[in-house]
C-alpha cells in the first residue's frame, strides 16, 4: 500500500517512520525541507498512485482548512483524504461536504500516543463511511500497537464522529492531569512527606490510580525532581474548550473538565506547583513546549 503523508512535525514525522517500519510505503510533504520527500503537493501528488489515499496530519484549523482546500482542487473522484490532526468536528463536516461535490471521500480520524506514537503505538478514533474505513484499514492496523484491533482502534460513526471522540479524549486527560498535580502539590507542601518521587514511583503497580500519565509523572520527577526549570505557565490547546463547550450544548454536567480548563487559565496568573506538574506531564507525552521558569 502506497499513501501520502502531509505534514511531518512531532506526530507526523513518527507517524510515517512507524507506517514504513509496518509495510506501508508513504510519500510525504512538509515545508521543512529537512523532513520532506517532495518538494511540492502537485509531486506527491504524482507520486501516490490513484486511487490515492491522502492522510492530511497539520495543526488545525486555517492551515488544516487551506490544504484540504488545495486537494480538493487538485485530486481526483474516487481519492480519500483523511484528516488526522485535532481538527474540530464541525470543521470535518464542512469539509467532507465540500469534498463531496467532488466525488472525493472523506475521513477524519483522532489520534492519540504523542511523541510516543513511533514506539508504542497509536490509538486511534476514525469517522466516516464504513467503506472508507475499511479501505484505510491497513494503514490504521499500522498505526496502532499490536493486538486486538478494539483495543486500541474503534470506528466511531460517521464524519466528525472521530474528532468528537478525541475531543472528549483530551477533555478526560485534561482531568486527569490536573488530578494529578493537585495530589503532588498537596504532598510536596507537607512537611512528613519526605519522599514524593518516591510516593509517586510506589503507586505504579498494584494501585487503582496506576496509568500511563502516572508513569510519566514519574520520568519528570526523575529527570528535574522539584521542577525547578519548568514554568507554571500551561497552554490549552483547544480541545479542553471545545469539550466543555459541547458540556454546554447539550446540558451534560461536566465539573471536572471544567475546572480544569479554568484552572489552565489561573496558571497564567499564579505561581502554582500543580500547574508545573500539569506542563510537565503535557511535555512528556506530547512533547509540547515548557516555558523555561522565571
Amino acid at each position: 500500500m502506497h499513501i501520502g503523508l502531509i505534514g511531518l512535525g512531532k506526530m507526523g514525522f513518527n507517524m510515517r517512520e512507524r507506517l514504513r517500519k509496518g509495510g506501508i510505503e508513504v510519500t510525504g510533504f512538509d515545508r521543512n525541507p529537512d523532513v520532506t520527500d517532495v518538494a511540492s503537493v502537485d509531486e506527491l501528488l504524482t507520486a501516490v498512485p490513484a486511487p490515492r489515499l491522502i492522510w492530511v496530519m497539520v495543526p488545525s484549523g486555517d492551515i488544516t482548512d487551506a490544504v484540504i482546500t488545495e486537494l480538493g482542487n487538485k485530486l481526483d473522484a474516487g481519492d480519500l483524504v483523511i484528516d488526522g490532526g485535532n481538527s474540530r468536528y464541525t470543521e470535518d463536516q464542512k469539509h467532507g461536504a465540500a469534498l463531496a461535490e467532488k466525488d472525493i471521500r472523506f475521513a477524519d480520524c483522532g489520534v492519540s500516543g504523542g511523541v510516543w506514537g513511533l514506539q508504542n503505538g497509536y490509538g486511534l478514533m476514525a469517522g466516516g463511511d464504513a467503506a472508507d474505513i475499511d479501505r484505510a484499514m491497513p494503514v490504521f492496523d499500522v498505526l496502532r500497537p499490536e493486538g486486538e484491533r478494539a483495543d486500541s482502534f474503534v470506528h466511531v460513526g460517521g464524519v466528525g464522529a472521530g474528532h468528537y471522540a478525541k475531543m472528549v479524549h483530551n477533555g478526560i486527560e485534561y482531568g486527569l492531569m490536573q488530578a494529578y498535580a493537585e495530589g503532588y502539590e498537596l504532598l510536596a507542601a507537607k512537611e512528613i512527606v519526605t519522599d514524593l518521587p518516591g510516593t509517586f514511583r510506589a503507586w505504579q503497580k498494584g494501585t487503582v490510580v496506576r496509568s500511563w500519565l502516572l508513569d510519566l509523572m514519574v520520568k519528570a520527577l526523575d529527570e528535574d525532581p522539584g521542577l525547578a526549570s519548568i514554568d507554571d505557565y500551561v497552554e490549552d490547546s483547544g480541545e479542553g474548550r471545545w469539550t466543555v463547550e459541547e458540556a454546554i450544548a447539550n446540558a451534560v454536567p461536566a465539573p471536572a473538565i471544567t475546572a480544569a480548563l479554568f484552572a489552565r487559565f489561573s496558571s497564567r496568573e499564579d505561581n502554582s506547583p500543580a500547574m508545573k506538574m500539569v506542563s510537565a506531564l503535557r511535555h512528556q507525552f506530547g512533547g509540547h513546549a515548557t516555558r523555561p521558569a522565571k
